[in-house]
């Protein structure tokens, strides 16, 4: 089963949904969708009368958008408690203390971050919403003489972006203080099965243009990522299904591995993949349709689909707008000359930067050898497309 939602669904899941003929919430958002096959709508009254219906079901939702009405509507499922356990990161950080008892964190409401004593708290520490989304309002401090820069950053970026989601996907009411997790950041886009088996679909390596880079610009995933780490993230998502009793969920989990292999935790989030439909990249990659792999509880054969993928990476590119630029004042954006950049681009997506902060986002097959297009990009503060009134 579909929720469809603001703001972003993708050529892709719409096709999909179409050809797999599963039933799709008659919502605003999905009564506007064009397919060449028509979608199978069940308005509020039939979804929600199906699910009780059918028991346990698989239910994908593109946005957390939709957490409201699933908070709202299908609390017989027992979905609104899971989302709530590892959307809100404080709540997620006491459902870890089992798995990492000596993990400092400390809630902190907005309005109170200027009573932060900074000089005792160990640095480098994380500062982020409790309930947030795309690295919005994340910040990293190093030294105790950043913090009074970084709070009026904080504060400038909240005014900006308050309103931009719901408050079910970005809160900026309350923050979440945590120490720095070290090591090499991956993305993961996997889902525990009827019988509670954890299924990987796709790991993303996270890459920054600096240590203190806290930004969304560059994710790659390749054979090598897969092959290297994905044991490590089975191991992991079958202590996080005992500890919550995940089962029929789909779930988009952001962590760091050490030099010493050790796992660190980042931030789970509940009944999707990878924001803004991005989850796609794994059919560019591998041939894997993610929606339909959860909603057909199928698993990839790995060996099969890794051979002969040696030598490239196949990347996800976010245009996000420089923080010191103003929506209103861009005049336009040179996506042809973005898209000749790449050796060989596979797919653009544009959205509107006044409205979502972003210009869009790029897929790209990038062989080892012109990895340098990738540095080049990570680096770009993307001025360089960028036509100011």
């Amino acid at each position: 089963m579909l929720i469809l939602d603001h703001p972003y669904v993708s050529e892709f899941l719409k096709d999909t949904a179409a050809e797999l003929q599963v039933p799709v919430l008659k919502n605003e958002m999905a009564t506007g969708i064009s397919t060449k096959k028509k979608l199978k709508f069940l308005d509020k009254a039939e979804f929600i009368e199906f699910i009780k219906e059918k028991g346990e079901c698989s239910l994908y939702s593109n946005s957390e958008n939709s957490i409201g009405w699933i908070s709202e509507n299908l609390g017989f499922t027992g979905l609104p408690e899971k989302i709530e356990l590892f959307k809100n990161k404080i709540k997620f950080r006491q459902l870890l203390e089992r798995i990492y008892p000596d993990f400092y964190f400390q809630g902190v409401e907005f309005e109170k971050l200027d009573e932060i004593r900074v000089e005792e708290i160990k640095k480098p520490f994380i500062i982020k919403p409790a309930v947030g989304f795309f690295s919005l309002g994340v910040r990293k401090i190093s030294t105790n003489e950043e913090w009074s820069s970084v709070l009026q950053h904080i504060k400038a970026e909240v005014e900006e972006i308050k309103g931009r989601y719901p408050v079910q996907v970005l809160d900026t009411g309350e923050f979440i203080i945590e120490e720095n997790i070290e090591g090499e950041e991956f993305a993961v886009d996997a889902y525990f099965n009827s019988a509670g088996k954890p299924v990987v679909l796709n790991i993303l390596k996270h890459i920054f243009s600096s240590e203190n880079d806290v930004g969304d610009r560059v994710y790659f995933t390749s054979k090598a990522v897969i092959e290297t780490y994905r044991e490590t993230v089975e191991d992991l998502l079958k202590e996080i299904g005992k500890l919550a009793g995940l089962r029929n969920f789909p779930l988009h989990m952001e962590l760091r591995i050490g030099n010493d292999r050790r796992v660190q935790l980042i931030e789970l989030n509940p009944m999707r993949f990878a924001g803004w439909c991005t989850t796609d990249i794994a059919h560019f990659a591998y041939g894997i349709n993610t929606y339909r792999y959860f909603l057909e509880q199928l698993e990839p054969e790995w060996d099969k689909i890794l051979a002969g993928k040696e030598g490239n990476s196949f990347c996800l590119v976010i245009l996000n707008k420089p923080a010191e630029v103003i929506s209103k004042n861009v005049k336009a954006f040179d996506y042809e000359k973005l898209l000749s950049d790449f050796e060989k681009p596979l797919e653009l997506r544009k959205a509107d930067h006044e409205k979502y902060g972003l210009f869009g986002y790029v897929f790209t097959e990038t062989k080892d050898s012109s990895w340098s297009e990738i540095e080049r990009i990570l680096k770009s503060d993307l001025k360089e497309y960028i036509t100011f009134k």
